[in-house]
């Protein structure tokens, strides 16, 4: 069984099966880059335990922040690997969530913070899957317990993330116990040494590099395996060099050139007073332009640059008032190909002004924690990879508005590999970040039209 695995994954199934036939109750916290096997590793170790103690009453127990569908996908994997050596016919499921051979059991349970947990008792291994995504309070008091009278072997499997998460302070008092015994319990494996054995990976790897570029938190995270620290700064220096570009900023469109936009919805004012300059204690409506350059697109690069042409912002104008100048804007001035629009709340209504004047081209967009995190993800992948431009610098209220914006945004790093990105409302607005990343969105795997011919 355990031949099946690569050797620094029987690395790892070495220490952990010692710790457990020697009775040691090590807990070990274990790092591997995203793909590259610890769903397999996991597999493996509970199939040779519960073929090893399938005459014993005994359990072994995994959690994961969610039992549908992490949970379940790790069964799955267990009963493929129990069919594999022609224990099909014997193994049995139990209530949805165990796994039984002889007498012998497999537990899979949710860490998620409405799960009823207590009472299980682990005797072989307690597993914490994806354990930088687990509450520490929950893990504390429902799940380490289980093993207290076993004195059973833990083992943590995940990737970085920040520093602040279960499965670090895991690993930052395994090191601190490595520096004190010698005893291995923290192992690390990160993208390139997954790669030396699989030669897919690493153009899967490189491909992903390339498309998020390799500071991305994301890359990182999942495959260098560094941890991010939150409550930083969004875009950083060099990040900033790089969304500065070299094209000058522009109030019509070139013939022959493709066009998008991100747009922005600032709440309504409470009187009739209309201005067109950017006021301090208002958010703006705010309308980014850009423009799409094909010229770097080969086999490997295949989404163009977008070059930011020109900004508009309004304050405190009615949205009634701003529509027809936003469709002609829009529609007539630019022939954006597509347009992004903030569609939560107040926007949902200026979204379906706009559609049924623009047509399919609009798209709305709905913020959530989740469709959020992944805008900023996005938008820091189309930073990172040069595919990003602002206008040069022209003076202006907007541009002196979008870098300050750029400069004081700050980035919260959550559970389950999300980000929120924002300007603190003591610093400012952040309505030229969120148009912008809207823009990114406007762009993301857009086509041309192609001509038609006879060629």
């Amino acid at each position: 069984m355990i031949n099946r695995l690569r050797p620094y994954q029987k690395e790892i199934a070495v220490a952990v099966l010692d710790s457990i036939f020697h009775h040691k109750g090590i807990t070990f916290s274990i790092e591997i880059a995203r793909q590259g096997g610890k769903n397999e590793l996991s597999a493996q170790l509970e199939l040779l335990l519960l073929t090893l103690f399938m005459s014993s009453s005994k359990n072994l127990i995994k959690c994961a922040p969610t039992f549908k569908p992490q949970a379940l996908i790790s069964m799955a994997r267990l009963k493929d690997r129990l069919n594999d050596v022609g224990f099909g016919n014997i193994w049995t499921a139990e209530q949805g969530y165990i796994i039984k051979l002889g007498y012998c059991r497999a537990v899979f349970l949710s860490a998620e913070q409405s799960s009823n947990v207590v009472g299980n008792t682990a005797h072989l291994l307690l597993e914490i899957d994806e354990s930088q995504d687990i509450d520490k309070q929950k893990y504390n008091k429902d799940f380490k317990p289980m093993g207290s009278t076993t004195n059973v072997t833990t083992v943590h499997y995940g990737t970085a993330w920040d520093d602040a998460t279960l499965l670090e302070e895991v690993k930052q008092n395994n090191l601190e116990l490595e520096r004190k015994d010698g005893i291995k319990r923290h192992f690390r494996y990160d993208w390139q040494e997954i790669a030396k054995y699989n030669p897919d990976y690493l153009s899967y790897i490189e491909a992903e590099r390339i498309r998020l570029g390799e500071n991305h938190p994301l890359f990182r995270t999942q495959y260098c395996l560094l941890p991010i620290r939150g409550g930083g700064g969004f875009f950083d220096n060099p990040q900033r060099a790089q969304l500065q570009g070299d094209h000058p900023r522009r109030h019509r469109p070139q013939k022959g050139k493709t066009y998008i936009a991100g747009i922005d919805i600032a709440g309504e004012a409470t009187d009739n007073d209309i201005k067109n300059v950017l006021e301090p204690k208002r958010d703006s409506t705010v309308i980014t332009i850009g423009e799409l350059d094909y010229s770097q697109v080969d086999e490997i690069e295949r989404e163009p640059q977008i070059n930011i042409v020109e900004h508009y912002g309004w304050t405190g104008k009615k949205h009634t008032e701003l529509y027809p100048q936003m469709v002609d804007i829009l529609g007539k001035v630019w022939g954006c190909r597509r347009i992004v629009i903030d569609a939560t709340g107040i926007g949902l209504t200026v979204s379906s002004f706009l559609r049924k004047a623009l047509g399919a081209r609009v798209i709305p967009f709905t913020f959530t924690s989740s469709s959020k995190s992944q805008l900023g993800f996005n938008l820091l992948a189309a930073v990172n990879t040069g595919r990003l431009k602002m206008y040069l610098a022209d003076g202006s209220r907007e541009y002196i508005e979008f870098w300050q914006q750029a400069e004081k945004a700050k980035s919260c790093y959550r559970p389950n590999q999300t980000i929120n990105f924002f300007v603190d409302p003591s610093q400012g607005h952040d309505d030229f970040l969120m148009s912008l990343a809207l823009l990114v969105e406007a762009g993301k795997d857009y086509a041309p039209r192609k001509a038609k011919g006879n060629g």
